[in-house]
């Protein structure tokens, strides 16, 4: 039997029951992948590997470098370390680590454990994956190819068109692994099209490729999978070690004696994600990354590798990004191919006549058809709010129009698909009917019949009506939103005024879009969704300006071709037609 026509599901089923077996005979909850080198078989083995894994409730992190992994390197030496301490060894090493632990362990109580080494590694041969003794047999037959021709050609056009990737260029990829059942909410089969997807991706990467992925958590409150965890600790430490503050000074020590100054960095990041969150990352949270003026703190590795325009911490940075990021769901392979395979040339120059209508309104205004009793009115304040372009473009690390008109040096994002003209409004008063997606801790379907509805005053929102488990996911995701914010404000771990400035935005409006990409087709996940043309999307919490921060952001596509929208602004007295009817004028979509 396949799935829909296209997956082995048997072999994926003979492949879990058969790891399942092997994995149940080991103890412990931490397991580490080694794949020395790109294996296709290893890799497609990882789809029933990873489902037998967290059937079995197990953590997994898997490691597949360019050739010499210097992550893993640092790993087995911090490890070894850990190890002699814990046996009493005394030499510069331990020492310096056991002086690391105790002072950050002052803020993370807990913080020693992330030196524990896994339980158990599994390191990937010629043969198969050898699990202490023994090799286990690859099971890669549950993969078909499927529109191999067309799929190549779009990842081509990804590598090319959003990232501009050159051959020197190092990159990291991440991608999902198949969670166990409780956390499977998205269909399985786009969990194997994301392994269909990252192979082809890999296949046609011009540049130094490797990967790695880990499990994820059903709360951003959890604490993650521990090698992660630790490995980005060391990440952010190793970018902070000639901060003079006690901890950095710390493990700046740590570093000289165990040379971790080898972890390099990428200069691209491309990452697929399904459900779930990585978690909280301590050291961030209760700690933080100083800036290097110390004027701010960045509370994770990766946003001050990226200082992204929109960050509150951005102005204070002297650094520029060292890295670029482009990202994507668990899509299906058509829906990827459909959005992603366009000429995003021609896409762009639709996005910046757009751009140029939208440009000095002063306001917008939004009306749709009454459906049941409700219907979509808002009235979007402008003034001098920035409108920006989602045009996929992560083709250099720093955002040059940005930097012209600010003199600050922040780094690039892209969407994978793109294809929208959005803003921070300044405010919006009214109401939306969000009827066709929404985006929590993944993304979720609404339908015309079960919508969500919001009513919006000055900015600030309220939710008038949605389904019950949709409002119960979306009150989880806000009241843990919530207790991240007084965690960085309990242990200073961020600036009071970023703390003060995420509280006053934390039920207002962030993000008002328009959606341009002409190929997008309607599917299960927003990414996609809130690219189709003729559609919008309006988003809660952060938004895209650093004065409009907060600790989340949740998208909420809208139907306007369904809900007949008619979208005009203001312009010097003058009324500027973007939408009648549900459909956007002048743009060949």
């Amino acid at each position: 039997m396949q799935l829909a026509m296209r997956y082995n599901s048997a072999a994926l089923n003979s492949g879990t029951n058969y790891y399942k077996n092997a994995l149940n005979k080991i103890r412990g909850k931490s397991v580490l992948i080694v794949i020395p080198r790109f294996e296709k078989r290893a890799f497609l083995s990882l789809a029933s590997l990873s489902k037998a894994a967290h059937e079995l409730n197990k953590d997994l992190k898997v490691i597949i470098p360019n050739k010499n992994s210097k992550a893993l390197e640092v790993l087995n030496d911090v490890w070894a370390c850990y190890k002699d301490m814990k046996r009493g060894v005394k030499n510069k090493a331990t020492q310096a680590m056991s002086k690391f632990i105790s002072i950050t362990k002052k803020k993370i109580p807990d913080f020693e454990a992330l030196f524990i080494p896994p339980n158990t590694i599994i390191y990937a041969t010629k043969s198969g994956f050898k699990l202490n003794d023994n090799v286990l047999d690859y099971k890669p037959d549950w993969y078909r190819a499927y529109r191999l021709i067309t799929l190549k050609k779009t990842c081509k056009l990804i590598w090319d068109k959003v990232f501009g990737l050159k051959q020197h260029e190092l990159v990291n990829c991440s991608f999902e692994l198949i969670p166990n059942k409780d956390m499977l909410e998205l269909p399985l089969e786009d969990y194997l099209d994301n392994f269909a997807i990252m192979l082809q991706m890999v296949a046609t990467c011009p540049g130094k490729l490797r990967l790695s992925t880990a499990t994820t958590r059903k709360s951003q409150l959890e604490k993650p999978e521990r090698i992660s965890e630790l490995l980005n600790t060391l990440l952010g430490c190793e970018l902070e070690k000639e901060i003079k503050e006690p901890v950095f000074r710390a493990y700046n020590l740590l570093s000289k004696e165990l040379k971790l100054s080898r972890l390099d960095y990428p200069d691209t990041i491309f990452t697929i994600s399904g459900k779930g969150y990585y978690g909280m990352h301590a050291f961030g949270e209760r700690i933080g990354y100083p800036t290097l003026n110390r004027k701010s703190r960045w509370q994770s590795p990766t946003q001050l590798m990226l200082k992204l325009p929109f960050y509150p911490q951005t102005r204070h940075e002297e650094r520029p990004p060292i890295t670029r990021i482009g990202f994507t769901e668990t899509l299906p392979i058509d829906n990827f191919i459909n959005s992603c395979n366009i000429d995003w040339d021609a896409m762009r120059a639709t996005n910046k006549k757009l751009k140029k209508k939208i440009q000095g309104c002063n306001e917008l205004f939004v009306e749709g058809k009454k459906k049941d009793s409700y219907k979509t009115e808002l009235r979007v304040i402008i003034k001098n709010r920035k409108i920006m372009l989602s045009d996929g473009d992560a083709r250099t690390k720093i955002d040059m129009e940005y930097y012209r008109e600010t003199g600050i040096k922040a780094g690039r994002m892209a969407n994978i698909p793109a294809g929208e003209v959005f803003f921070t409004p300044e405010s919006i008063s009214g109401s939306f009917i969000g009827d066709v997606v929404i985006a929590i801790d993944q993304s979720y379907v609404l339908n015309h019949k079960e919508p969500i509805i919001v009513s919006v005053e000055n900015g600030s929102y309220r939710i008038v009506k949605a389904p019950k488990a949709i409002l119960d996911k979306l009150n989880k995701k806000k009241m843990e939103s919530w207790k991240m914010i007084l965690e960085e404000e309990k242990h200073n771990s961020l600036p009071r005024a970023i703390t003060e400035l995420k509280k006053k935005n934390f039920n207002r409006i962030g993000e008002f879009a328009i959606n341009t990409n002409p190929k997008a087709k309607l599917c299960n996940y927003l990414i996609v969704n809130e690219k189709i043309a003729h559609m919008i999307h309006i988003a809660l919490g952060s938004g895209f300006e650093p004065d409009r921060a907060t600790s989340y952001h949740i998208d909420i596509v809208i139907d306007a071709k369904y809900q007949k929208f008619d979208i005009f602004g203001t312009k010097q007295g003058k009324k500027v037609w973007i939408m009648k009817q549900g459909k956007l004028l002048n743009h060949n979509l």
